[in-house]
């Protein structure tokens, strides 16, 4: 007679995960800390209980002074992040397909998609300024008159901007998204392939459905790292109106002290729409039928 293990339980004797859980905590706990201790004095600074002069005063005084500004960084800041995940979505999905065709085309692919993601934003920054400008390497190469170019650097549409983070990201969200590809997607399109189904299909029944949790999730990734990053915005965007992180830089870099409390109170908010959008994306995720 063989003795299974009792529902809820494993092998072991243990419940199911707790383990893992146990593993993991040497490396979450302190994470947490740091995290939590920075949120933490970000949002009391930004209420006036950790004031650098004056008394303690429990106040919204620091979120209310930039109350004209801020509504229009935050559309700038969400209206980048979206824009520039969307396309590197768009792009690390079809990079991670061309990545496990399994053909020379592919190998080259990954080769370039490893070496962008080892690139730092900085230095993407400035190649892009450096291609995109009026008086930069494209126009130059197009034979195009620098006043005849498009804004693209320090325009009103946030061209550069959107462009280096989409290029850089998208090598992210390709990576991750093959190795999904790879690991678990090739013997099911294996085998829709042998029962029938054309290309179409299986891309549409087949990869997008089982790559989609790692979509979703690098795609989180990004949009969360783009609206918190301000260097690129910093280099190639205009200075007014600015995102959010470029705000709380500025404010945080002021001479006047008062200033500090908005600063945190700018950081304040880029933190809790950050936290609003990982919870929509684990929302998504618990309606898929992998996370079931």
């Amino acid at each position: 007679m063989s003795l299974a293990p009792l529902p809820g339980r494993t092998a072991a004797g243990g419940r199911p995960g707790l383990r893992g859980t146990l593993l993991v905590l040497p490396a979450v706990v302190p994470a947490l800390f740091v995290l939590g201790g920075g949120i933490g004095a970000a949002v009391a600074q930004s209420l006036g209980l950790l004031p650098l002069i004056g008394p303690v005063r429990l106040s919204l005084d620091a979120y209310t002074a930039q109350s004209g500004a801020l509504p229009v960084s935050i559309g700038v800041s969400l209206g980048i992040a979206t824009a520039s995940t969307a396309i590197a979505a768009v792009v690390g999905f079809a990079a991670a397909l061309a990545i496990v065709s399994g053909r020379w085309g592919g190998r080259i692919v990954a080769t370039i998609s490893a070496a962008t993601v080892t690139v730092p934003h900085l230095v993407g920054a400035a190649a892009i300024g450096l291609l995109l400008a009026d008086s930069g390497l494209l126009p130059r190469l197009l034979g195009i008159d620098a006043d005849a170019w498009p804004r693209f650097v320090g325009g009103p549409w946030w061209v550069a901007v959107v462009a280096e983070y989409a290029w850089k990201e998208s090598a992210f969200v390709a990576l991750v998204v093959a190795g999904t590809l790879a690991t678990r997607v090739a013997s099911f399109d294996e085998t829709a392939a042998l029962l029938g189904a054309g290309r179409l299909k299986r891309l549409r029944f087949v990869m997008i459905p089982l790559c989609l949790p790692a979509l979703v999730i690098s795609s989180t990734i990004v949009f969360v790292y783009t609206l918190g990053s301000y260097e690129v915005a910093w280099l190639l965007g205009r200075s007014y109106p600015e995102p959010l992180p470029v705000m709380a830089l500025r404010l945080f870099d002021s001479i006047t002290l008062t200033a500090r409390p908005e600063a945190a109170a700018v950081a304040v908010v880029t933190t809790a729409i950050s936290l609003a959008v990982v919870a929509i994306a684990f929302l998504a995720l618990r309606r898929t039928a992998l996370w079931r």
